[in-house]
């Protein structure tokens, strides 16, 4: 199966269509001009950096258009991009660097430091975006310049052909480079159950160093023909704003939703306008579904990874509010099974871990076979690490992540059914909980606890609360309180982090 230089094919279709806007720089681009800057982009790294096909070009840059241009750049011209994560140090992106070994790193001038750092031990040549030249790097806008204007279509490519290389967020052992491919761009697209049109504008806030930057919903709005909206960080006043003038879709992690529910303008912000509510990254807690339904916003929960494109499952919104904490069913491209510990099927409602499979799945990490055939079964199904349940109905619960369930007495453990409990606390505004070591009952339960501003409500209070909610072991034994919780940029708790930061001590 063959993939189309799409980009170029919307801007014959739309060429006066809005595509994109910069929010940061208020600039906005039709579609017939992204076409011309990406196409100018390939032709700069072809013909005067003179890369090959195959070749990487990493990119050092929040959240901007530029980014966009030069994907499709580098997919005219055969180019693999790595998105690097900004929030990271030298010697984290010197791995990334080490295992991708680009030849080219575009970056925003405030990464200049990072750059000099990494320049030491890797060999590679830069251009930077949206400034004058820092030292012997050129500067982005001035090269695209000087290019020739003649437009660059993308040749058919084949949608298992390798488009770009995101780096998942782990803090051990060698960085896994997991490979996104042409064609999981669009079976992410219309797995999608969201009916994007080119009438839509979307808000888009996540990073583009993760999947759910670029795929959610930024690349599907470009296919549909509608306008992406991109945030260079996020900002939950001028979210609002744009929300209630010009927006019609939106996706966000929980964080995102929480600290939009948190800003003093939201309950006064006219959220009509958005037809699209999408909600994934994490599971999402009940009590903040319920806050958007008490404004009339019915958030559509799914789910995905990295590694699945990322789109798995959905909610419908007809059921959305039946069925409260459930991710849907799989998509129209997408298979899943719930499996015990042997590999066999389990019935409704027992948990097990998931296992995903169909075309939005990557063929696996970047230069590590080893890695990759340990994360398929033999039959090709991705293991993704994920305890989850199927009901009767064929709806999907993802109870926890496999690594995170703890077993207490003997009993298992899930601490998303806890923190979910603990956020229906009117006191509590963040929670995480993690199990650590206990010499009675090999484990019990840390509560990490962020409380509103001005509620002082104390640890065994929490534990009274749930009482008669949760079975006793598992209630927490040790809580303790933060003025927030550690998040990595997709708005996931680290709580790797937790766990080694937190000295155990009775609350």
């Amino acid at each position: 199966m063959m993939t189309f230089d799409v980009l170029q094919r919307r801007a014959d279709y739309t060429p006066r269509n809005r595509a994109l806007v910069d929010l940061a720089t208020g600039r906005e681009y039709t579609y017939a001009q992204v076409n011309a800057r990406a196409s100018a982009v390939a032709e700069l790294l072809l013909e005067r950096y003179g890369l090959e096909p195959g070749e990487r070009v990493a990119l050092l840059a929040q959240n901007c258009t530029e980014f966009v241009e030069i994907l499709f750049g580098c997919a005219k011209a055969g180019l693999i991009v790595v998105p690097l994560n900004w929030r990271q140090p030298a010697p984290e992106l010197q791995g990334i660097l080490d295992d991708c070994r680009p030849k080219l790193v575009i970056y925003d001038a405030q990464f200049s430091p990072v750059m000099n750092e990494l320049r030491h031990s890797a060999d590679f040549k830069g251009i930077v975006l949206g400034a004058e030249p820092q030292g012997s790097d050129p500067c982005y806008e001035t090269l695209l310049a000087k290019t020739s204007g003649n437009p660059v279509v993308m040749p058919e490519r084949a949608v298992i052909d390798t488009w770009y290389i995101l780096y998942t967020s782990g803090t051990t052992g060698k960085p896994k480079g997991v490979i996104q491919t042409y064609g999981m761009a669009l079976f992410n697209h219309l797995n999608l159950p969201l009916e994007l049109t080119s009438s839509d504008v979307t808000l888009n806030v996540l990073p583009f160093f993760h999947t759910g930057g670029i795929n959610l919903l930024t690349m599907p709005t470009l296919l549909a023909g509608g306008t992406a909206m991109i945030m260079k960080s996020f900002d939950a006043e001028f979210a609002l704003k744009l929300l209630s003038r010009e927006v019609s879709g939106f996706f966000g992690v929980p964080a995102i939703y929480l600290m939009l529910s948190q800003h003093a303008n939201f309950m006064y912000t006219d959220l009509s306008r958005v037809r699209v509510w999408a909600c994934g990254g994490a599971p999402m807690p009940v009590s903040l579904l319920d806050s958007y339904a008490d404004r009339g916003v019915h958030i559509r929960q799914g789910f995905g990874m990295t590694e699945t494109g990322p789109t798995v499952f959905f909610m419908d919104m007809q059921n959305v509010r039946r069925k409260v904490g459930a991710v849907g069913k799989p998509m129209m491209f997408a298979a899943a099974r719930v499996v015990d510990e042997q590999d066999n099927d389990l019935p409704p409602d027992e948990v097990g871990e998931l296992l995903v499979r169909g075309p939005a799945v990557t063929p696996g990490y970047w230069r590590q076979p080893e890695r990759t055939a340990e994360a398929f079964t033999r039959d090709g199904w991705l293991r993704t690490g994920d305890l989850a349940k199927v009901d009767q109905e064929g709806y999907y619960y993802i109870v926890d992540r496999s690594k995170d369930m703890y077993i207490s007495g003997g009993e298992n453990v899930y601490p998303a059914e806890v923190e979910n409990l603990f956020y229906q606390h009117p006191a509590v505004l963040e929670v995480a909980v993690v199990g650590v070591p206990d010499p009675q009952w090999g484990e019990v339960g840390l509560a990490v606890v962020a409380r509103k501003p001005g509620q002082e409500v104390p640890a065994e209070k929490l534990r009274e609360f749930c009482n008669g909610k949760l079975a006793r072991y598992k209630i927490p034994k040790h809580i303790t309180f933060v003025q927030a919780l550690p998040r990595n940029a997709a708005g996931k708790v680290i709580k790797s982090e937790l766990r080694k930061q937190y000295t155990l001590q009775e609350a």
